[in-house]
């Protein structure tokens, strides 16, 4: 819950911009109707597969960017461990291997 209150405003259409997403993706980890209360008390719809349940298409495909997102960071030994004790040091480090990834992508599609 701290991290859902920590999330900044969100920009999109006109008017009053949100503070809170709209949708909230878990996995089974997350199956319990504690966390789903807590989530749609903040006004936001919780997306939590249920356990015991098959696997679905649904929320793999959300999932799998964000898998898929750290498996590229992880190419970096340094990201992977962190060997910085600084915040900034490290930051500075994941937004260098952001924008070699970004790098790398755009020349494989040209």
């Amino acid at each position: 819950m701290p991290l859902q209150d920590a999330i900044s405003r969100i920009r999109g259409l006109r008017g009053r911009p949100r503070h809170r997403p709209r949708r909230l993706f878990a996995d089974r980890g997350y199956d319990f109707d504690t966390y789903r209360r807590l989530v749609r008390a903040r006004d936001t719809t919780p997306t939590i597969t249920r356990r015991g349940t098959p696997q679905g298409p649904g929320l793999g495909n959300t999932r799998w960017v964000v898998e898929r997102t750290f498996a590229w960071l992880h190419q970096f030994k340094r990201l992977r461990i962190r060997y910085e004790m600084r915040a900034d040091l490290h930051l500075g480090l994941l937004q260098l291997a952001c924008g070699i990834i970004c790098l790398r992508r755009l020349r494989a599609s040209s």
